[in-house]
């Protein structure tokens, strides 16, 4: 089973999480992003720019952080954060 736990922040508090589960036969790539795209519909956001320095972090750490630069729209939080929390 693979999740994702999506989780915004402002003032280096959490406002809200959640927690994508995906149990498809699909490449973790795709599972990172069906999650991701899951978490922006549930909180209402537009779906983040992956940046190079955002797909490093990514593949260092399995967690990344998009902040207002990785969005087109305003956003009224500091940054969201994912990690995979289990593969």
């Amino acid at each position: 089973m693979f999740r994702l736990w999506g989780k915004e922040f402002k003032e280096n508090r959490m406002l809200r999480d959640t927690v994508v589960c995906d149990e498809t036969d699909d490449t973790r790539t795709h599972k990172i992003f069906n999650a991701l795209a899951q978490i922006c519909y549930e909180f209402d956001l537009s779906k983040p720019i992956w940046l190079d320095s955002t797909i490093n972090e990514f593949k260092r750490h399995s967690r990344a952080r998009f902040y207002q630069d990785n969005f087109v729209d305003s956003i009224d939080f500091d940054y969201l954060e994912i990690q995979v929390i289990e593969e």
